[in-house]
This record gives structure tokens, sequence and C-alpha cells, in this order.
């Protein structure tokens, strides 16, 4: 029997068991009591506005913060642009190994957009800066080929300082240093030169691309092997040398090395090479993978698939008005699309993304560039100078400056080695190709399952016989098979689906236009078989036929077109519009008609030479800003552009929280900007963003021509006196704040 147990009643005895039964609770987790790396992490993670609100907190975070570089190596600094205010930020952050902060100063001191520099030596101080900024981004651009060199590329300024010209000196004075990066700087110095007609740049550029390969940069390499290979051909033994030597390049991971050598490959039998052709040829094809570009919906919250389709369609008019090569297009949708897949773009922005993307790929890949000018004049001056100059900053810091990725082209090329065709069906194989930039359900296949299939479904649209025969199964990895799923999407898609509309109900066929021409044996007009011969040809069961129905209902199709212009748009559509586009200036660049010399009459300043580009060298870089204006009731004076978005003297670090860090990038005036927009309601005239590509009425592109000119005269006025010098009136109300969120992408 168990004895009991006495325990005390007392209030002090009472009191101390109660304490002995309550469980001890654990400490509270807080910030403070993460380990130190740990915390890293997290900071590596915020935007460089949040690093600067978590620094303010505590004395451990700002120790964190101010002795770990890699904090600032991996801020992020989207939609931010630098200014006299956080220009300290963005130079720490460049010095700690940012890419983006690197990229961003170096465009803005080329540029002169944002950070304000005097007038007097401008280009000189700019260059230098933008030169140290621009090799600090080279050398962190470690997976891309080098690409800096599309932003001090030819044409060069004449007359006067040249921003371009100092940034290239510069960089040629680091190289002779041996520098860490030289390879790739000399490569870029090197193809900035090839580019000048003349030969003793030529020769120059040839010695500083076999430097930059004796460095080890693979594409100089491969730069010299093509100049040399054509010699080699009459030559058995050097012509298998040279191939050996483009295998190593392939080997290496040069793209333009392999896809070389599997054109070589499907064209000519190489004899005395130990690999198969036939195994390199289908490692190609099947490296590709699926792009998947639904995904750009998740990020993009207010975007669906007929926005998109619309910003496609519009580029490919620009392409076809500017006359760019299809490689151009191609390159500068997979760009719009990649960055729509990392970052949030607003509807008002999506045309600006869709330009600017064009401007740096018509710098990388074609001898003839879309000015910046252009570009604005384009969208109808919807955007301003600085927008773009700003947008391509974000462009090529969120694309890590890697331009070009393999596109549905590269594997066409390959192909069409393989297995040449007739010249009409090449035009329709090349049609499809560019009808499925379209849409992105055919995303899902990967480019290159997508080109065999494009040329499968041209064979079998042209009812040829062994329209995949066992020599592309083989070359390629797919089988009939395979790409039957793949033929048949397109087919959908791309004859048997209805193109979506604008809020007019007029149809967006700007590829079908663009193959209409008789270089391409108007193609687009020829009659599509049906689903049921398809299926019958293919040797496939016939299912339900797919629904015509458009896949492009939208019901917010008319705020997305709505453009600041509201309902006053001027984009036509009908199919006379190749046969009217004589009829009108299609840019800045074109020469007046007759009718239109006699229409401007006086107006016309004969002083300009209207053959120029609109790009006179670098004074593109020191843009249209530092301009006159005359009073308009006293609105117009507002309208006059300013040198910059200038800020406040540059304050302590410590003092630069909250909103103060973004002023840089958001300090424009908002009462200069009502002031714009009360000056275009005034004139009577506001902008549309597509009306430029297809002007409905001839006094329109006169006048915008106009503008555009004066534009021009006022950076030529900076080498002729003042009493010479023309006002410039511009008439744009975008602003660099969230308030140009609302505005739609222009028709």
């Amino acid at each position: 029997m168990r004895s009991e147990v006495f325990r005390c009643r007392c209030a002090k005895c009472f009191l101390l068991l109660a304490k002995q039964r309550l469980k001890k609770s654990a400490p509270a987790m807080t910030l403070l009591s993460l380990p130190t790396d740990v915390l890293l992490y997290v900071l590596q993670c915020l935007p460089a506005q949040d690093i600067l609100h978590f620094r303010a907190v505590h004395p451990l975070f700002k120790s964190i913060v101010d002795n770990h570089s890699s904090v600032w190596a991996h801020a992020n600094f989207q939609e931010i642009w630098p200014s006299p205010v956080n220009r300290w930020l963005f130079e720490r952050a460049a010095e700690s190994g940012n890419f983006e902060a690197a990229i961003k100063l170096g465009i803005a001191y080329l540029y002169n957009e944002g950070l304000s520099v005097a007038d007097e030596g401008r280009a000189e101080v700019n260059g230098l800066k933008a030169s140290h900024f621009f090799s600090l981004a080279e050398g962190l651009n470690v997976d891309a080929s080098p690409f800096v060199w599309l932003f001090i590329r030819p044409p060069w300024s004449l007359t006067g300082s040249c921003c371009k010209a100092v940034v290239y000196d510069s960089l040629k004075n680091e190289c002779l240093l041996q520098s860490a990066n030289v390879a790739s700087l000399t490569y870029c110095l090197a193809k900035v030169l090839s580019l000048f007609e003349d030969e003793e740049r030529q020769k120059q550029a040839i010695s500083m691309f076999e430097a930059s390969s004796n460095h080890g940069c693979l594409p100089s390499s491969f730069y010299l092997w093509e100049g040399n290979h054509k010699e080699t051909v009459a030559d058995p033994g050097r012509y298998l040398q040279s191939l050996r030597t483009l295998r190593d390049y392939a080997t290496k991971g040069c793209w333009e090395a392999q896809l070389t050598l599997a054109k070589t490959c499907g064209s000519a039998s190489l004899c005395g090479l130990k690999s198969k052709p036939k195994d390199h040829l289908a490692q190609i094809f099947q490296s590709s993978y699926p792009s998947f570009k639904q995904k750009m919906f998740k990020v993009q919250k207010g975007m669906n698939d007929t926005m998109r389709y619309i910003l496609i369609d519009w580029l490919v008019e620009v392409t076809s008005m500017k006359d760019f090569s299809s490689l151009c297009l191609h390159v500068t949708v997979a760009n719009v699309d990649r960055y729509l897949m990392l970052r949030s773009v607003p509807r008002g922005r999506l045309q600006l993304l869709g330009i600017a993307c064009m401007v740096i790929c018509t710098r990388f890949i074609s001898k003839e560039i879309l000015t910046i000018r252009e570009a604005v004049w384009l969208t109808d001056n919807t955007y301003k100078y600085e927008d773009l100059v700003r947008m391509m900053g974000e462009i090529i810091s969120a694309l890590r400056g890697k331009i070009k990725t393999p596109t549905i082209l590269d594997y066409a090329e390959v192909l069409l080695a393989i297995s040449p065709l007739e010249r009409h069906t090449m035009h329709l194989f090349n049609y499809i190709c560019e009808l499925s930039l379209l849409y992105t359900d055919i995303s899902e296949y990967s480019p290159a399952m997508t080109t065999a299939a494009a040329l499968l479904l041209a064979r079998v649209l042209h009812k040829q016989a062994l329209p995949w025969s066992s020599q592309l199964t083989e070359s390629t990895g797919f089988t009939l098979e395979n790409l039957i799923p793949c033929v048949i999407t397109l087919h959908r898609k791309c004859f048997h689906n209805e193109v979506p509309k604008d809020y007019r109900k007029v149809s967006l066929t700007a590829v079908k236009q663009r193959f209409e021409d008789e270089r391409h044996q108007q193609i687009s007009k020829e009659k599509v078989m049906d689903y049921v011969e398809l299926c019958s040809l293919l040797g496939i069961k016939e299912e339900n036929e797919p629904s015509s129905l458009s896949d492009h209902t939208n019901p917010e199709i008319h705020t997305f077109l709505t453009s600041p212009s509201g309902n006053k748009t001027k984009r036509r559509r009908e199919d006379s519009f190749r046969e009217d586009r004589g009829n009108f200036v299609a840019t800045p660049i074109v020469e007046l008609s007759n009718h239109e010399d006699t229409f401007l009459g006086d107006f016309l300043d004969l002083s300009l030479d209207l053959s120029c580009t609109g790009y006179d060298g670098d004074q593109e870089s020191e843009e249209e800003k530092h301009v006159d204006g005359t009073d308009v009731a006293g609105v117009e004076a507002a309208v006059v552009v300013s040198g910059s978005c200038a800020g406040p003297d540059e304050e302590s670090e410590d003092s630069l929280m909250g909103e103060q860090f973004l002023a840089g990038s958001q300090r424009c005036s908002r009462s200069e900007s009502a002031a714009a927009w009360a000056f275009q309601e005034l004139q009577g005239e506001l902008s549309s963003g597509y009306s430029s590509v297809t002007s409905e009425s001839s006094s329109r592109s006169t006048e915008s021509l106009h503008v555009v000119n004066e534009s021009e005269q006022e950076d030529r006025g900076r080498s002729l006196p003042p009493s010479r010098r023309r006002p410039i009136k511009r008439k744009n109300g975008a602003e660099h704040d969230k308030e140009d969120s609302n505005l739609g992408l222009c028709v």
C-alpha cells in the first residue's frame, strides 16, 4: 500500500508547485537572431531601395550591408534609373559586381540621360565614365557573346566631339593595359571597326580580331574562320583542316560554329572526320527545348494572348516598312517574349518594349539600324527619347546581355541544307515560320520541332511526294509521328483560326500582307487545303475538325487599343496598303515625293538634308533636349524638354531612404506633364501609337516629318550660330511615373 504524501497548503508552497508545473516557452525568433548567412541570402533577394530601408533598421543590419559586397552585387534595380541622387548607390553596386547597375550607368552616361553633366566637355566626361562601366558590364558578361559594341557602333559624328569615339578610345587604352577582360573588349573594338567601310579600319579590325582570338575569345576565332574558310575550298587538305577547326569551336560551345558545322554536314559528306555527320545534326535538333511562352501570362497579370498578337503584328509592319531581315524580326520577338517572362510590363509600355527590342536587335544583327529618333517617331511620339533609352537599359539588364538566342530560322537553314526546297515551297516554309511568331501555343514545341513541322506542312500543302524522308528522320531525330501534333497545331493556328481584330473590327494581318509581295511570289494569297484533306495526305485518322472560332475574343480589346488620342487613330489595314505605300512618307528618312514637295511648299526647310537617317553620328546620344520654345497662350513653353531630370545635390548615405531613393527615376515634373497635355489639346492633334506606320493622310505624314526634321536641325544647330537655330515643339505627354499605366497600346 502506497503511503500518502502530505503537501503543505500554505500560499508560499502552493505557488512554488505551480511554477514547477509551468512549461518554459521558447524564445521568440527575430531577424536579429538569424545567422549572418541567412540574412545575406534574404538581402540578396531584395530590391535596392528595400536594402536601404533594411540597413536603417538596426546597427547589425547596417554592418552586414556595408561590409558584404555580395549584397550589392545581387541588388535589383528594376524600373530605377541613375540620377544625381542615387548615383552613389549605382556606382557602389556596379563596383561590387552588379551587372544591371553597370549597364544602366554606361547607357546613362553615353546618352546623357538622367545624370546631368555640364555642356562644356560633356562628350569627354561622359565618354570616359561610360567606357568604365561598359568595361565592368562586359567583364560580368560570362554567358553571352560580347555586346557593348552595339552602343558605340557607327555612324559617328563627323563634326564636333563624339561620345562614342571617346568610349572607343578609352576602351582601347584599357586593352593596352592588359585588363582581365581584354579578350571581349578587343572583340568589341574590332567589331566596331569592321562596320566602317574604309580599308584601313578593316585591316585594323582583322588585327584586333586576331589579338582577341589569341586571348581566347571564341567569337573572334569564328569570325576569322569565316573569312579564311572560302580560301580553303580549292585545297582538300586545307579544307579538311578548316572543318576540324570548326568542329573544335563547335565543341567549345560557339552556337554559330555549331550551326555552320550542321549546315556543312547536311550539304556535303565530311570525309576525314571521325564523327558521324548525322549524329551531330541530330544532337543539334534534339538539344532544343520548348520555351513555354504561356508562362508570361503568370507574370503579366493584365495581359493576354490577343495583346501580344497585336504587338507582334505591329512589329511585323515595322519590319516590312523598314525592310529589315526576317532574322531581325525573329530575334526581336524572342527578346520581347523573354523580357515578358521575366518582368511585368504595364499595358501602356508594351509598344515601347517592342520598339526598344527592335532598336537593340537591328544594331546587333543588321547593317542598317533603327535609330532612337526613328523608333520614337514610329510610335507617333507616344513615348519620348528618354523613355526609349531607359527601356533599352531595362532590356539589356534583364536579359543579361544575351541578345541572340537560337531561333526557328537557325534550324530552318540547317533543314534547307539537308533537303533543299523549290523556290515557291521555300516561300511557303518561311511564311509558316513567320506566322508561328504570332501564337504562344506553338511554343509548347521546341523551336527545332516547330521548324521541322513547318517544313513538313509546307511540303504537304504543295502535295510533294515523300514529304518527310528517312534522311530527314535520321538527321533531325524526329519521326513523322513525332511531328504530326505540331503540324496540326500550325495548320489550325496559321490558316484556319480567325485572326484578331482591332476595336474597329479590322483584321490584323501584317504577316499576310508582308508575303503578298512579288518577292515572295504572293504566297499568302494561295488557297490552303482544309483539315480533312490534310489528314488524308498525312495518313492519320480524321478526328473532329478543330473549331475555327477565334481564340482571341477579348472583352477588353477596346480598352487595350485605346491610345492617348482616344478614337482619333489613323491606322489603315485595307488590302490597298501595299499600293498606297508610295503615297505617304513612311519614315523620317524617306525623301519627299514630287507630290509631297509641292504640298509642303515654303514650309520645307531646304537647308535640311532629307537623305540623312535622323541620326547624325553620336548626336543621337546628345539627344534633342536643349531647345527653345515659343509661347502659345502661355502653354507651349512648358512643352520644351529640359536636358535631364534635375535632382538635388547628393546627400549622405544614411539620409537616402524611402522616396528620395527613387527621385532620380521619377523626377519629371507633373505640372510640366499637365501643361504638355494641355498644349496637345490646344493643337487639336493627339498621338496614336500605330498610326505612323500607315498614315491616313499625307498632311499628317508631312507634319510628322517636319517635326522630326526640326529635331535633326536642332542637333545640327549646335554647330550653327544662335540666330540660325530653330525652336522645336515636342508633342508628347509620356511620364516616368506610374500614371502612364493607363495608356493603351495604340492601333
